[in-house]
């Protein structure tokens, strides 16, 4: 079985483009396959699926491009609400390398977005194309999520990040904020979203929604034990969200956060998490 990165990204540093960047940050530099290799070699990882960080033609294009053995698929962006849709999904059908698509749903000011009539008539096309949608949200949009997930029950889906929860504010607010409150309603939201048995879910991008420079592996825990319930580990897989990740955590922390979490759970479980169900949602080979 195929161990797999199922979330990180390339990219070619542009301040302009990629202005979600500070520009004094660790992340405000090209990273490419190179920089990646000796990060799996050093954790045995069979290879990775790069996923889109801007939205245009131009980056699927760019993802595409970079030939490396150990990329194993690529998440992509297209515009889902083109009056030419179907034309480019039967296009892009030609790539084998391109196994779905993403929308940055969460800096979408309409907090609904993905429930746009001309946004749904792309989703609802994928499918037909063999095509996945990775979910990018925030926990306030959770709910839009799970009404769009049961509108097509056949088309795989995946939740990136957990949906983002406030992790941060969890273990700040273990003294009576409101933060445990909020941990609740992620909670019963997670679970919503979950029973829909076309969702599978990314045990990724954690460590960048707790304190960058505090956090502690015991943060985690609540969160991960709740996607575990939620979503049972055979829908879950492992993703790094490198290079994002070194904001807070460098490779082999954010890998070790979920190696050790799982560490007790059979070698059947442990194998679809970091990589069997990668495999089977992409299609990776």
């Amino acid at each position: 079985m195929l161990r797999i990165d199922a979330h990180q990204h390339f990219w070619q540093y542009d301040p302009v483009r990629d202005s979600w960047i500070e520009p004094s940050s660790p992340i405000a530099r090209d990273f490419g396959p190179s920089d990646l290799q000796p990060l799996l070699e050093s954790q045995a990882i069979d290879g990775c699926v790069a996923v889109q960080a801007s939205s245009s033609p131009a980056e699927t294009a760019y993802l595409l491009s970079l030939g490396a053995s150990f990329i194993r698929g690529v998440v992509g962006w297209v515009n889902l609400q083109a009056d030419d849709i179907e034309d480019q999904l039967a296009h892009y059908s030609g790539f084998p390398l391109l196994k779905g698509f993403r929308h940055i749903l969460q800096g979408e000011a309409q907090r609904d977005y993905m429930l746009r009539p001309a946004f749904l008539r792309g989703i609802g096309l994928l499918n037909r194309y063999g095509f996945t949608y990775d979910i990018l949200i925030f926990p306030d949009q959770i709910e839009f999520a799970t009404e769009f997930a049961r509108l097509f029950p056949d088309q795989p889906f995946v939740l990136d990040h957990i949906a983002k929860p406030d992790i941060k504010g969890y273990a700040l607010g273990d003294a009576g904020s409101h933060a445990p409150g909020a941990l609740h309603e992620w909670r019963k939201k997670i679970r919503s979203l979950a029973a829909c048995d076309n969702v599978s879910c990314k045990v990724s991008g954690m460590v960048t929604e707790a304190d960058w420079k505090t956090w502690k592996p015991e943060d985690f825990k609540p969160f991960l034990e709740e996607v575990t319930e939620a979503f049972g580990p055979k829908r879950l897989m492992f993703g790094s969200d490198w290079p994002v990740c070194l904001l807070a955590a460098e490779y082999d922390a954010m890998i070790r956060i979920v190696t050790d979490f799982y560490a007790g759970f059979s070698p059947d479980e442990k194998a679809a998490i970091f990589g069997g169900t990668a495999c089977d949602f992409y299609h990776l080979l």
